[in-house]
């Protein structure tokens, strides 16, 4: 490295006690510590809303469940000059199912990402996969502690095998110990010390070495077993000590309650490594096989323990070639056999220790931290900002070159009010008034630039669309009205059933992502009440539109019960009526394509992800596949569902006139396809489409202005329709957004005189 670097690091920190906040510690003063010049800060997550005495190494707290912080740690780290950042990944330290909170910090973060993977699972829900791919597409690197990870990271998840770095769990460097001068110390001298460390849980296995006390017994009848560690925080909170409780009782219960020591302490590193020096065999009895990696492992092996562990991948791998022995899980008969067997040879227990003390050389954190480094160059050398690698990588086509988004068109449509429903040509048509549907598409496109970091549309406006859709609300009904005359009389009492879950859409995209918090808090109340209503619409494109809406309110507030149970019965809806309609290889769920019709493909798609309701996502792949199979034209381009009287199953499509709703929608649904899915071809579709806004289409005409960012309101059989209403610039917009995000191209520029409009 020839220059100092700034690296930070994102992931539980001491001393909040939990086995990643002390590796994040180790590994951040590791790098701090090399002779190659780093600087090294901390982005904390804190759990429950708990508080921490962070360090001053500590810039910020991300509160687990507040995703703005999310946001808010990408700024700073953006802004803060840093070469590289470290992340620590576990599902259950990150907010949103599986964790998928981190992807927004991830999707805002403009500096090469080195993940390190704490968790790798073999067989892992929709939602873990998902996530996970995503967090390994958005890294530079990606770190293995096991070569076992490594091979489920190709097969299972599909990261790309040169992107992988295999690097072991570090360890402090402590010479070769005589057990003995370490027990006098806590007053054990003389005794055989069987030591288990970690906090406790049921998934440890203690009961296990308990067990098989008697057999060990037998043999060295003073053999002790100290079990150190407090009461993992989260078991704490649901039952108090009522575990650390029940194993006391079952050590009395089968008379060895005198040879088991719990020791109720969350210790400091040299405190630990105290105790393992003192002990004579180190015991791991984890239950679960998947266990990628054990701090606790790689100390007690790295300073020269005997170690007995059950099979899970970590120790299968460390404690192989004579380092260790390995006992079926659960087998505590093979436990004892094993521990008194070390115990009664001193000779075959002094050359395990050798063996693993002389692996455990390349476990130092001096080591460890020159591999990371020299991974952090590697992910500085390919980052490429703006360009997206791994699509290059599988010979996608290309992304639309979106490098800023003109806004003046959208300005010029909308007042104090909202946005102006139509126009003729480019002028706002204030005959037909306004609708709360293009309110609530201004209001989601306000809200993804907002979470882009983009400007470009002003508080105040953002006020004015949130405004209009607190205003539809019609209590009485629980309906949202749709139609207002210019003069901002209401034209009914409530809309249609469409019209009401596109709204929905809207505000629980507000709730999950606005940037301010009072309107995140409106959204989600105003959500709740208009939810139920949706249990008695007979629209299957209102149910999507909810869906949507749902999967971001969900997010949002995962602790409301009643709206995940509605998903499902929203979704179970949508499958039921694919089931009935579809027939042969067409598969659809109406008799009859109309508008927006991507939409329900991508409510399915969105809900199984979700909830890991796998017959959701497939259902929603099979018929988004057969929906392209009648948008795709002779030459491969999309050709979306023409509005002339749309067509019935069996019938040829209808060709016009073509609108830029039906290809905003399709985007959405194969950008979720995509999320769903390892097939890249779903990305490529969705950049095709894209293209027909740009000309990609029938008549190889642009329908947008690239000065104003306007786009016409569709294509007619003979030309292009020249006015330009407010539905087909959202939509245009919305989409820009969108494939910006998928393909991190997107930076939105907003022009001078789009701030003087907006003021």
């Amino acid at each position: 490295m020839t220059k100092s670097r700034r690296v930070a690091f994102i992931g539980n920190s001491l001393p909040r006690q939990c086995g990643i906040a002390t590796f994040t510690t180790d590994l951040s003063h590791a790098l701090a510590a090399s002779d190659r010049g780093v600087e090294t800060r901390i982005i904390a997550m804190t759990d429950d809303k708990l508080h921490y005495a962070y360090p001053q190494d500590v810039v910020f707290e991300i509160r687990d469940g507040e995703i703005e912080d999310y946001g808010t740690a990408a700024r700073i780290l953006n802004n803060g000059g840093y070469d590289a950042v470290s992340l620590q990944h576990e599902f259950g330290i990150f907010g949103g199912p599986d964790g998928e909170f981190i992807l927004t910090l991830l999707s805002q973060l403009r500096v090469p990402v080195i993940t390190t993977l704490h968790t790798i699972l073999a067989e892992p829900t929709p939602g873990q996969l998902r996530v996970l791919q995503k967090v390994a597409g958005a890294s530079s690197r990606v770190v293995a502690m096991a070569q076992k990870g490594r091979a489920l990271l190709e097969s299972v998840y599909g990261v790309d095998p040169a992107k992988i770095d295999v690097i072991a769990h570090g360890i402090p460097d402590r010479p070769f110990h005589d057990p003995e001068l370490a027990k006098a110390k806590h007053g054990y001298a003389g005794r055989p010390v069987i030591l288990t460390f970690g906090l406790l849980s049921p998934n440890k296995g203690i009961e296990v070495v308990i067990d098989a006390m008697p057999a060990i017994l037998a043999q060295r009848p003073d053999a002790l077993y100290v079990v150190l560690g407090a009461t993992h925080p989260n078991l704490l909170r649901q039952e108090g000590e009522a575990y650390r409780d029940r194993l006391g009782a079952r050590a009395e219960q089968i008379g060895v309650g005198q040879s088991v020591v719990f020791l109720n302490q969350f210790v400091d590193v040299p405190t630990l490594l105290d105790f393992i020096a003192m002990c004579d065999v180190y015991v791991t009895p984890y239950l679960d096989e998947a266990q990628m990696t054990s701090g606790t492992l790689a100390y007690s092996f790295g300073m020269g323990s005997a170690v007995v562990s059950t099979p899970y991948w970590h120790a299968q791998e460390l404690l192989d070639q004579g380092r260790g022995m390995l006992v079926p899980f659960g087998d505590a008969g093979a436990t004892g056999q094993a521990i008194a067997s070390l115990l009664g040879s001193d000779d075959r227990r002094m050359a395990m220790r050798r063996a693993a003390y002389d692996t455990g050389r390349s476990m130092i954190w001096s080591q460890v931290a020159s591999l990371y480094l020299d991974s952090v160059e590697k992910a500085r050398s390919a980052y490429r900002p703006r360009l997206v690698s791994d699509l290059v990588a599988q010979r996608i086509t290309r992304p639309p070159q979106i490098t800023s988004l003109k806004l003046g068109h959208f300005h010029t449509m909308c007042d104090d009010t909202g946005i102006v429903q139509h126009a003729v040509y480019s002028v706002p048509d204030r005959a037909h008034g306004y609708c709360v549907d293009d309110n609530a598409r201004a209001l989601v496109l306000a809200t993804h630039l907002a979470t882009a970091g983009e400007t470009g549309i002003s508080e105040r406006r953002t006020a004015s669309f949130a405004a209009f859709i607190q205003h539809a609300w019609n209590a009485d009904l629980h309906r949202f009205r749709n139609f207002m005359s210019f003069d901002r009389r209401w034209l009914e009492q409530q809309g249609s059933e469409d019209s009401h879950g596109r709204t929905l859409w809207a505000l629980g995209v507000c709730a999950l992502s606005d940037n301010d918090r009072l309107r995140r808090r409106w959204a989600s109340s105003l959500f709740a009440q208009a939810i139920p209503t949706v249990l008695d619409f007979h629209s299957p494109r209102a149910w999507a539109f909810a869906l949507i809406g749902l999967d971001a309110y969900c997010r949002a507030n995962p602790e409301d019960q009643s709206s995940q149970a509605l998903r499902l019965q929203l979704a179970e809806r949508l499958v039921d009526l694919e089931r009935r309609v579809s027939s042969g290889d067409r598969h659809w769920f109406e008799e009859g394509l109309s508008y927006e019709n991507a939409r329900l493909p991508q409510a399915l798609i969105l809900a199984g992800l979700a909830t890991g309701t796998a017959h959701f996502v497939a259902c929603g792949l099979r018929t988004l596949r057969w929906l392209m199979t009648q948008q795709t034209g002779e030459n491969g381009r999309f050709r979306p569902i023409g509005t002339d009287g749309f067509f019935d199953l069996g019938d040829a499509p209808r060709l016009f006139d073509q609108q830029p709703v039906e290809a905003t929608a399709t985007i959405s649904a194969c950008l979720a396809a995509d999320a769903a899915t390892t097939d890249k071809s779903w990305l490529e579709t969705a950049f095709r489409t894209f293209n027909w806004f740009t000309g990609g289409n029938d008549h190889g005409i642009s329908l947008v202005d690239p000065e104003t960012g306007s786009c016409r309101d569709g294509l007619h059989p003979d030309r292009p329709n020249e006015n330009r209403g407010a539905e087909s610039v959202l939509c245009y917009l919305i989409s820009c957004a969108e494939i910006g995000r998928a393909s991190r191209l997107v930076r939105p520029v907003p022009q001078p005189s789009e701030f003087r409009q907006s003021s």
